[in-house]
């Protein structure tokens, strides 16, 4: 992709077989499981915003409801859909401001046979990025994952909750 961008290859198989077999990582995060110790964003007491583990791009944040809910037109009414969309734009402006950006990719993935926890993917494409390494392809952890010092994640993290706060 960039040049600046260090990339480590990605577990696919091991990541499968956890999301599939093990307990849910969100509902871990949210109750502060020291297993997964991902730098918070955002917390509204509501929704919880976190760096990605397994980060495609830089600056690539996950946002969920906390309440472990699992679809995303079914387990919320239009209210808490508004909500979790205002909390998901809030937090991509603030990345936005964080990081190098062409354009901000936002998608919910995830399915009841893995990461079946409601969750949307916010993550910020650099600028130039060959056209085709952007897309799905950009977003793709087969092609590897960004290199980051816990240091770097929590810099970034740091980053990120400065220009949410600078948003009020």
């Amino acid at each position: 992709m960039t040049g600046s961008i260090r990339r480590i290859p990605f577990d696919l198989e091991g990541y499968s077989r956890r999301s599939q077999t093990g307990p849910c990582f969100i509902c871990g995060i949210v109750n502060r499981d020291p297993s997964q110790p991902e730098e918070i964003v955002y917390d509204d007491g509501r929704h919880i915003g976190f760096l990605a583990r397994f980060a495609a791009l830089p600056g690539y944040v996950l946002v969920a409801p906390k309440r472990h809910i699992e679809h995303v037109v079914r387990d919320l009414d239009v209210e808490q859909f508004i909500d979790v969309m205002h909390v998901v734009r809030r937090v991509a402006v603030a990345l936005e401001a964080s990081v190098p950006c062409e354009r901000t990719y936002l998608l919910s993935l995830g399915s009841r046979q893995g990461n079946a926890h409601l969750h949307w993917h916010i993550a910020a494409l650099p600028p130039g990025v060959p056209y085709e390494q952007q897309q799905y392809h950009a977003l793709m952890a087969e092609n590897g994952v960004v290199e980051h010092t816990p240091e770097e994640a929590a810099a970034l993290a740091a980053k990120i909750r400065q220009a949410l706060h600078a948003q009020h």
